[in-house]
């Protein structure tokens, strides 16, 4: 497994939001995105590398073996709206997605099997434009 960058500012309101979703919904609810947040590095906003998935990113996956892409913002689960392609990071492709640079290759559980998509690029950071407070 690669190791995947967090900013401390998601760091700490990821841990918040894994907290308040296992009191709600129970652990398994929050499960994955904790085995991620522990996984984690954690660096200042600042030293955030461009090529990493953050927090309301804009990103452009490819379906591993030159399949379909598809273009995602990670969000906090209050700001998820799935017609406007932006994902929970509680989702499965938003948790797999967190934290990884361009040119990774992601995994998560579907209906069918794993799916697999290779970070192909990250259209927009917050962190990149300055946009530190999202």
């Amino acid at each position: 497994m690669n190791t995947i960058y967090v900013t401390e500012q998601d760091y700490q309101r990821l841990h918040q939001l894994v907290q308040a979703q296992r009191t709600v919904s129970g652990p398994r609810a929050v499960e994955a995105l904790g085995r991620e947040l522990k996984r984690a590095r954690v660096v200042p906003s600042e030293e955030i590398p461009a090529e990493v998935v953050t927090m309301n990113s804009l990103v452009r996956l490819r379906e591993t073996g030159g399949g379909g892409e598809m273009e995602i913002s990670v969000v906090y689960p209050k700001d998820a709206n799935v017609p406007r392609r932006k994902v929970s990071v509680l989702a499965p492709v938003g948790t797999a997605i967190l934290g990884c640079r361009v040119g990774d290759e992601v995994r998560w559980a579907g209906r069918a099997g794993t799916i697999k998509y290779t970070v192909e690029e990250v259209i927009y950071q917050p962190e990149m434009a300055g946009d530190f407070n999202l």
